[in-house]
């Protein structure tokens, strides 16, 4: 029985003239194709940021829910704003010593500033109701977002005890949207900016929300600010992720159990028992809970991976809200996933409350742009 020679000697002395060759070919034709990938990469990316804003109709949807998040506190401790923000807190040392360097900081100490009299209080909560419903409105956003990011925060940092971790992120938020043109959608600017002239004086564009700055730049800073946010929400999702994992509760698959039933937090005691009692479902909510968060950056990347982890993140949040008590971290954190729903999602659900409302098809200007969407995110996908 004779063995098979699957190669030759012959074959191993032209190995090294062959590898010499590719190595050959891949120093002359390697750097090209890399320089043409770079490019390609490079291309796209400054496409993406200046030809067209993205996400209007989400930073629209940001916007409006921070702004409800801003008056639905104020309302609820309308009662109580002596006692929570007024001299009758001063028992807890932040009017005269506060612990944030924010009330020390001009602007914001105008805020804390106002809050030393109840007189100061009452004016500042009506400018701070007057501002919030003009963000949820989108009025006149280049002159009441800056006034309301400075005194909203000077106010909500003056007292220490009432804060969370959402007063951080809010802040943050506040201060990128400055930046960018989160009044495109649903707002009375964009209905002023349809009667608007592009010519005139400066005054005068700016009166009438006209177009000022070159549109390349205002889509920049516009795009830049979604990829700030974008990083922002990526960062607390990761890093809680990463800090949870760290500590027993969570890794053992009980932390949900020990969430629900933290008397300083259960909304509902009997139904946080309820919802707590199945010790499989437990262990799953503690576990996905972390995965959901380490996932989320890349569940991004793809709609068909997106979807579910909105689906998932915002019913986390959603049952921080209504088990914890926590309200206004939910809704800031909320506000700003928005942004990671595509404009032709919100067109295609504003067509169908359009027709469910008139009992009419959609209209063929809004089905063209859904179908022009998907043609161009596959084609992208392709190229990919």
């Amino acid at each position: 029985m004779t063995t098979q020679k699957f190669i030759s000697s012959q074959d191993l002395k032209k190995i090294p003239s062959a590898a010499i060759n590719i190595a050959c070919a891949a120093a002359s034709q390697g750097p090209k194709h890399l320089i043409r990938s770079i490019s390609s990469v490079f291309e796209r990316i400054t496409d993406w940021l200046l030809n067209s804003k993205h996400a209007q109709y989400g930073l629209a949807v940001t916007r409006i829910v921070l702004g409800l998040m801003a008056l639905s506190m104020l309302m609820a401790n309308f009662s109580t704003r002596y006692y929570t923000f007024g001299n009758a807190s001063k028992w807890t040392g932040d009017l005269d010593n506060p612990v944030s360097d924010f009330p020390t900081i001009f602007p914001f100490s105008i805020s804390h500033a106002l809050l030393q009299s109840n007189a100061g209080l009452n004016i500042l909560y009506i400018l701070l109701v007057f501002l919030s419903i003009t963000i949820i409105l989108g009025w006149r956003l280049r002159i009441n977002l800056p006034i309301f990011f400075v005194l909203w925060v000077g106010f909500i940092e003056s007292q220490d005890m009432v804060g969370d971790q959402s007063d951080n992120i809010v802040r943050m938020t506040l201060l990128a949207m400055i930046f960018a043109d989160s009044g495109l959608r649903w707002s009375l600017d964009s209905r002023r900016r349809l009667k608007a002239e592009s010519k005139g004086s400066i005054f005068a564009r700016l009166k009438n929300g006209a177009p000022v700055l070159p549109a390349w730049l205002t889509n920049l800073a516009h795009n830049l600010v979604l990829v700030v946010l974008t990083c922002q929400v990526c960062f607390v999702y990761v890093s809680g992720a990463l800090y949870k994992s760290a500590g027993d509760p969570w890794k053992q698959g009980y932390a949900v159990y020990d969430t629900l039933n933290v008397l300083q937090f259960s909304t509902w005691p009997e139904l946080a028992q309820i919802l707590s009692i199945w010790a499989p479902g437990v262990a799953a909510l503690s576990i996905g809970t972390i995965v959901v968060q380490v996932a989320f950056p890349g569940a991004l990347l793809h709609r068909w991976t997106r979807i579910p982890a909105m689906i998932a993140i915002f019913g986390f949040h959603l049952g921080i809200a209504f088990f914890m008590g926590l309200p206004w971290f939910s809704m800031a954190m909320i506000a700003i996933d928005f942004i990671f729903i595509r404009d032709v999602t919100w067109r295609r659900l504003i067509s169908w409350v359009k027709r469910s409302v008139s009992g009419r098809e959609a209209s063929p200007k809004v089905a063209g742009e859904a179908k022009e969407s998907e043609v161009i995110e596959a084609s992208e996908l392709v190229r990919v």
